[in-house]
């Protein structure tokens, strides 16, 4: 038992500086690279501080414990947004990019529905997996490609009104020093990463909790620091693009690579469960769809909304630890939250995001009088 509690803390700290580091390495490169903030988060950020999910998924896979693997990617995808996003909003309201509510949003959302339609048969096949990684290579390549383009409209924008900038040179030495801080950072947060889980998960088991509820809870926050790290960092840094960026990037992440790679080395693919079929992965479905009109409301994350998520988050695992441990407490919580807090939740946000619509409208309406 101490020594676990001892894991638990040098895995804490290791997180912190590995966040330090990779956001600190990701922002300057993204800046000598001409490649905007916002997909420095949606790629290098999220995919490097996504990689203790993939590493304790593909092992979980290898061993047959697919439960785990399941339960790391969708409990990982409910803490990045609920968790993650609620408590950087706490710290600094989050300003969003329109390219997030156009696109990237819609695409963790449309991905989402798809993990549940291809698991219907009870199975995330080879197949399915292959499928998932070849749209995250596309999609990939279709956001550096879109970011470089957008970079060089605005350098042309700014010649033909102001001239032509001062010529910056960009050594190799830069490069190298950024490019060993962001492989600093990702080798301290997966380090971190596997201490803070290994001890976590031996304090679960020896409570006698189930894989499922280890990997949904333990294992899926546990994996999911690093996002905790580099997102508060980069809030605190100013650098709320790769912040935000960072959540959705990850979330796009663990379903089209962990997910999909889980699937494509295993030799029968990843069997998905009927209790996460019912429940876990609609609820994944569900906050993915939560972020629209939050992210609606202003383009940004208000520290309510902050607050709003961090509250569902405790919620939800309140749920699921009542239900392995008093199933009448945990139907009497989810009556609660289905008839009352939900409804309440879903008019305010309805509210809020007419509001916005308005507003915005009168705006235009000025500007063309």
């Amino acid at each position: 038992m101490l020594l676990a509690i001892g894991l638990i803390i040098l895995g804490l700290v290791l997180l912190t500086l590995g966040g330090e580091s990779l956001v600190r390495g990701a922002a300057r490169l993204a800046t000598l690279a001409g490649i905007s903030p916002l997909v420095v988060g949606l790629t290098v950020v999220a995919f490097g501080t996504s990689a203790p999910e993939l590493a304790v998924s593909i092992q979980a896979s290898f061993t047959g414990k697919t439960d785990l693997a399941v339960g790391n990617v969708v409990g990982s995808n409910i803490f990045n947004v609920l968790f993650i996003l609620g408590a950087s909003a706490l710290i600094s309201p989050l300003m969003v990019s329109s390219q997030l509510v156009r696109f990237d949003v819609p695409l963790m959302i449309g991905v989402s529905v798809l993990m549940l339609i291809m698991g219907l048969d009870g199975t995330i096949s080879r197949i399915d997996g292959l499928i998932l990684f070849a749209g995250l290579i596309a999609y990939t390549a279709w956001l550096i490609r879109q970011s470089r383009r957008e970079n060089a409209k605005v350098q042309a924008e700014y010649a033909e009104e102001f001239g032509e900038p001062p010529a910056s040179t960009v050594t190799v030495g830069q490069i190298v020093m950024q490019v060993v801080f962001i492989a600093a950072g990702l080798g301290l947060l997966s380090l971190g990463a596997h201490w803070l889980v290994e001890g976590a998960v031996t304090i679960a088991r020896l409570a006698g909790m189930s894989e499922l509820l280890i990997g949904l809870t333990i294992v899926a926050a546990g994996t999911s620091l690093p996002e905790v790290a580099a997102s508060i960092m980069a809030t605190i840094r100013g650098q709320r693009d790769i912040a935000v960026g960072n959540v959705v990037g990850s979330n796009i992440f663990n379903i089209m690579s962990v997910l999909a790679l889980s699937a494509a080395i295993s030799p029968h693919g990843v069997a998905v469960s009927q209790e996460a079929l019912q429940f876990d992965i609609p609820v994944m479905i569900a906050v993915a769809f939560a972020c629209l009109p939050i992210f609606f409301t202003g383009h940004r994350i208000d520290r309510w909304e902050g607050g709003l998520f961090l509250g569902y988050y405790v919620a939800y695992t309140s749920y699921l630890v009542l239900m392995a441990t008093r199933p009448e407490t945990a139907a009497t919580l989810g009556n609660i939250m289905l008839l009352y807090v939900i409804p309440l939740t879903a008019v305010t946000l309805a509210v809020c995001v007419i509001h916005s619509f308005r507003k915005t409208r009168r705006q235009a309406q000025a500007v063309g009088q």
